[in-house]
């Protein structure tokens, strides 16, 4: 019998970066194409962002994906 491999839990530092730019989730959310909505879903750790979504906010931030988001095993 195979075991499971363990979960992962995805963290991110979006609301971090959007804090230190001085935007509000709106303001975020137009400059990259999606709702408000969405960004909160993703700063509340509700919603994980598709690959492309990820690397439009890496770009639109200068930075790299591992700089936003980050990724544990969860126990």
């Amino acid at each position: 019998m195979s075991k499971c491999p363990p979960r992962l839990k995805m963290t991110n530092r979006l609301h971090v970066l959007r804090a230190e730019h001085r935007l509000t989730q709106e303001q975020l959310a137009r400059e990259i194409g999606v709702t408000r909505a969405t960004i909160g879903a993703i700063e509340g750790g509700g919603y994980n962002p598709s690959l492309e979504l990820a690397f439009r906010l890496a770009r639109f931030f200068n930075t790299e994906i591992n700089a936003i988001f980050s990724v544990e095993e969860d126990k």
